[in-house]
């Protein structure tokens, strides 16, 4: 997973982005919410982790603006404020899990293996972007008309409405539509933007997805 962690407190910043790591995700550390809101605009991530006292703009205020462009990552928010209403705030506001500090270092991993499990073991549903409605669970695509998708036309369609305007790689792409034993690779990825470009014209959308062969790609409306 990629997560993007914004703590102003440099020691802790620097003892989470380790602990993470050595865990296999990829992190990026920022120390302002701000930078956090941007970063989350450019880059795909799979969790946000959010600290709520940080200058320039406060947890709270980058967690709204990143919910107010439609962007559903997991955010888990990261703070002393103990209060209920301090807590309920920030889930109001569209945090999706809340950790009180001082917290278990364990307790946080054991929280992104939980939301790791849980991407693997579920699909995303239903999801629309511009004239497009897709049924992850039935694996069909709508527009003027439908079409049938194959398991990996799905995933990988899933995850670029999921991230919609966002340039992905095709690492990015690899590591979220087939599993390590899968032995894919960028041409796999090549291929199926292929197929999901003719699907588009044959149920008449106007979605397209930008880029040449290697990459990057992005899901424009």
């Amino acid at each position: 997973m990629r997560i993007l962690l914004a703590e102003d407190e440099e020691q802790l910043a620097r003892v989470l982005k380790m602990a993470m790591e050595q865990s296999g995700y990829q992190v990026d550390a920022v120390k302002n919410g701000q930078a956090a809101v941007e970063l989350s605009q450019k880059n795909a991530y799979d969790a946000i982790i959010l600290d709520i006292m940080m200058p320039i703009k406060n947890g709270i205020e980058a967690l709204k603006e990143i919910r107010a462009r439609g962007d559903r990552t997991y955010i888990m928010m990261l703070t002393a404020m103990a209060e209920e209403d301090d807590r309920v705030n920030g889930l109001d506001s569209g945090a999706d899990d809340y950790l009180t500090k001082p917290f278990s270092l364990k307790e946080l991993l054991a929280r992104l293996r939980s939301l790791e499990r849980r991407a693997k073991d579920y699909g995303d549903g239903d999801l629309e972007f511009a004239d497009l409605h897709l049924d992850s669970d039935e694996q069909v695509l709508e527009s003027s008309n439908s079409i049938s998708l194959s398991r990996e036309e799905t995933q990988m369609l899933g995850y670029f409405i999921l991230n919609a305007g966002k340039k992905l790689t095709a690492d990015d792409l690899l590591n979220h539509v087939w599993s390590a034993d899968d032995e894919a690779d960028a041409e796999d990825v090549w291929i199926n933007i292929c197929y999901l470009r003719q699907k588009f014209q044959s149920i008449q959308s106007t979605v397209k997805i930008i880029g040449e062969k290697g990459g990057p790609y992005s899901l424009e409306g």
